[in-house]
């Protein structure tokens, strides 16, 4: 990437859009939680790609300033659920919104990667309003369960560290650990409906809407995409 690329004025709009997509999918649960019903999202995370990030992305895949715009990471959203089926349910709820436009869709869930990645990526064209008029922009929505991120933390970190050159038996035990993860949302799945009966009986009181979001809902994992 040319050095001279201003980086603040081009990241700029990619940093709005993360702002305004996690406030309205939180504003989503919200509405769940308000009408005591079971909410398919648990919390959500955002995250602009760090610079350093998309230089190293770019010089892999062939961008350049003038495509950078096609880059769909730059920009990312997590929605975390409980359970797999509530992923479906997500879908449903991106599916129904008119503020961006659902351009592809991959499912890693039903067909993992190699490496036992699974996770959901919806890529969206997002509109941004500018003080120079509107700007479409790519921006991708990870879904994932609990069980699934944790494994996907894991290996980006070891990935980080290796490189993606991982010791044959920490490839294997990786493999071992994402078919663990599989069975653990395979088996709370079949108590899933249990679980939101007792959750919906037990939950605290409800925050007023100025009360502000979650503490977890706040965690940025800018480390971990």
């Amino acid at each position: 990437m040319a050095e001279k690329f201003n980086w603040e004025e081009f990241l700029d709009p990619y940093i709005q859009a993360v702002g305004e997509l996690k406030i309205k999918l939180r504003g989503a649960r919200k509405q769940y939680q308000k009408k005591n019903r079971h909410s398919p999202i648990e919390f959500v995370t955002g995250r602009v790609k760090p610079v350093e990030s998309i230089k190293n992305k770019a010089r892999l895949r062939g961008f350049t300033p003038e495509n950078i715009e096609e880059m769909q990471d730059i920009a990312g959203v997590r929605v975390m659920v409980q359970f797999v089926e509530d992923v479906e349910e997500v879908l449903e709820l991106l599916h129904q919104r008119k503020d961006f436009k659902i351009v592809q869709e991959r499912d890693y869930i039903n067909h993992q990667k190699d490496s036992g990645y699974r996770s959901y990526h919806v890529v969206v064209e997002y509109p941004v309003e500018t003080i120079d008029g509107n700007k479409l922009i790519l921006a991708e929505i990870q879904i994932r369960t609990l069980a699934m991120n944790f494994w996907a933390t894991i290996e980006h970190s070891l990935n980080y560290k290796y490189q993606g050159a991982f010791p044959e038996e920490l490839k294997t035990r990786l493999a071992t650990t994402a078919k663990i993860a599989f069975a653990l949302d395979e088996e709370m799945s079949k108590i899933r409906e249990e679980i939101q009966e007792a959750q919906l009986l037990f939950s605290p009181p409800r925050r007023k809407v100025d009360d502000g979001v979650e503490n977890r809902d706040d965690f940025d994992e800018e480390n971990n995409w």
